[in-house]
């Protein structure tokens, strides 16, 4: 008699943890020098140890991989941001460690970075995914500048937003360039030199 059993349904579990193996196999092709334009879905799906219609289960095309790259990068750099309190005694020296922490993050994954930018040159929807993901940053900025102003511990005349967004595109701008073309001694000099002008420009700027 034939078994009634049946193969359970990927859950969420397996969905994630194969979706995580095809994000993998792609940084590693991206470290190994390949860029993401001419990367085949069937080279990725190899690198993956899946079969190409495995991956169009998980990914619609490779606009949405590119998705979930720049979600990795950003996210991960936002939560070594948010654990910092300006307002600590140790306030500026923990800028420069966290500024430190997110540079050394993207150095490791500098090929990933560049292949992110690479792709919001020519796709809108990966564009505006990313400029999402740095608004988050700009939030964060500005309800931080915010507190400080209403603390007494910078200027009134300190316009939250507008400083949030020169700290934040500035800041990525700077470290894009750092790990794509700067020497990686140089990185913990430029999170520190970057913590202290945003320190003193904004969280505790002269009246």
């Amino acid at each position: 008699m034939p078994s009634t059993t049946r193969r359970p349904a990927a859950g969420p579990d397996r969905r994630a943890a194969v979706q995580a193996q095809i994000v993998a196999a792609t940084e590693r092709l991206l470290a190994g020098g390949a860029t993401y334009t001419e990367l085949g879905v069937q080279r990725i799906a190899a690198e993956a140890g899946v079969a190409r219609s495995t991956f169009y289960l998980h990914f619609r095309d490779k606009s949405e991989l590119a998705l979930s790259l720049a979600g990795t990068l950003a996210g991960a750099a936002y939560e070594m941001m948010a654990a910092w309190d300006p307002a600590a005694p140790d306030a500026l020296e923990a800028f420069e460690r966290a500024m430190a922490e997110v540079i050394h993050f993207y150095r490791k994954r500098a090929p990933t970075l560049a292949a992110v930018l690479e792709v919001t040159s020519y796709d809108e929807t990966v564009r505006d995914a990313w400029s999402a993901q740095l608004d988050q940053f700009v939030a964060l900025a500005e309800r931080l500048l915010a507190a400080e102003q209403a603390a007494g511990r910078t200027t009134k005349d300190l316009e939250a937003a507008t400083a949030g967004r020169l700290m934040i595109w500035g800041g990525m701008q700077t470290i894009a360039h750092q790990v794509s073309a700067g020497a990686a001694e140089e990185d913990d000099a430029v999170a520190a030199e970057l913590a202290r002008f945003q320190w003193y420009g904004t969280f505790r700027r002269p009246a």
